[in-house]
Formats: C-alpha cells, structure tokens, sequence
C-alpha cells in the first residue's frame, strides 16, 4: 500500500477484513475515499487532510474529532502516532480508526469496537489538554462549541458544575477515564458512536 493510488493486493484486503471485521467491498469503498481524501497522492492523510472533509468544516467538534484521530496511543488502539506536527495516518491506520465506529455485533465480537474503545475516543475529544483528565474548564469549551449562544453563560456555568459533580466520583476536580465511564454507564455509546458503513 506504500502509493495509495495503487490498488491494494488480495492479501492486504484479507488482512484488513481479519483485523477490522469490515468486509471486501466496505474496504474498498473506504481505500477509495482514503485516496480522495490524499488529494496530493502521498500515501497517508494529515490533519490538514481531515479538516478539508466539508462535514468535519462545520460540524461544531470538527477540530476535536480531527484531534483525536492524531492523539490515540498504542496502548488503546494498537499502534502509536508520531509526537509531532507532521503527524500522518497510512490507510492502515485509518481503517483501524473507522473499525471502532462499526455499529457494534452481538455475535461476532471485534476487538477494535470495544464500548471501552467508543468511550476513550469520546473522552480524548474532551481532554483538551491530553493529561487524561477532563477539567471544568475543559469540559464548559466543548460545551461552549456544541451549543454556543444557544444558552446563557450562567446555564454554562450550570450545566458544568452539575456535570463535574455528577462526574466527578473521587472529587478530585477533575474526570478520569474511570469517572467519565462511570457517568456514560447508562449511555448507549454503542449506538451514538456507530457509523452504517455500506457495503
């Protein structure tokens, strides 16, 4: 797959099908996509790639998606980014990313599509900071991007600290990943955080 603008080998689309649960026509459809995305033929996608996808432009999280597409680690997706500017994702990597977004199955179970996988994506986007806590501060911006001038600052102001203080299990001030799992407990992420990729 070094130039994505060649076609991928039987063996690289089993390989892919064996690690992600997507099927042969799936893969293609998103090595497609993959290469409209890489308008300049490198192989692999940047930040600046992502931002230019229209329904990422103006969706209010666009930014915070795009960022924790580049700010996953091994230890939760089985490989690790570059800690710089010019971070980059291979088809690879981009196809693992997208397996976490399949509608989750309960008969056959995919280890890339984990409820706990769904919750750490939607936990990095809010970790602005990436100290793996979620402050107030941090919690009351996305808030701010999600609904604007739809609401007042003090029903912000509100709405943060009920939150922090539901949340908040230790009182410590801040969210944990454990915190935040615990208070999405009777959330359907499994659902909320699945995309319908056609086949």
């Amino acid at each position: 797959m070094g130039n994505n603008r060649s076609l991928m080998s039987e063996e690289e689309v089993k390989e892919i099908m064996d690690e992600t649960d997507f099927n042969r026509n799936q893969i293609i459809r998103l090595h497609s996509r993959f290469q409209l995305l890489d308008k300049k033929g490198q192989g692999y996608l940047s930040r600046e790639d992502f931002q230019n996808v229209p329904e990422l432009a103006v969706n209010p999280l666009g930014d915070r998606i795009v960022d924790a597409f580049f700010s996953l680690d091994s230890s939760s997706f089985g490989y690790k980014l570059a800690k710089n500017e010019e971070q980059k994702l291979n088809f690879r990597q981009f196809v693992r990313i997208l397996a976490h977004f399949q509608p989750m199955s309960k008969v056959k179970k995919n280890s890339l599509n984990s409820r706990r996988d769904k919750l750490l994506f939607a936990f990095k986007m809010y970790d602005l900071n990436k100290n793996n806590y979620i402050t107030r501060e941090e919690f009351k911006t996305i808030l701010n991007s999600m609904v604007g001038a739809n609401i007042t600052p003090d029903q912000l102001e509100k709405i943060a600290d009920r939150t922090m203080k539901e949340a908040d299990a230790d009182n410590d001030g801040r969210i944990s990943f454990e915190d935040f799992c615990r208070a999405m407990e009777k959330t359907d992420i499994e659902e909320k955080m699945s995309i319908r990729f056609m086949n």
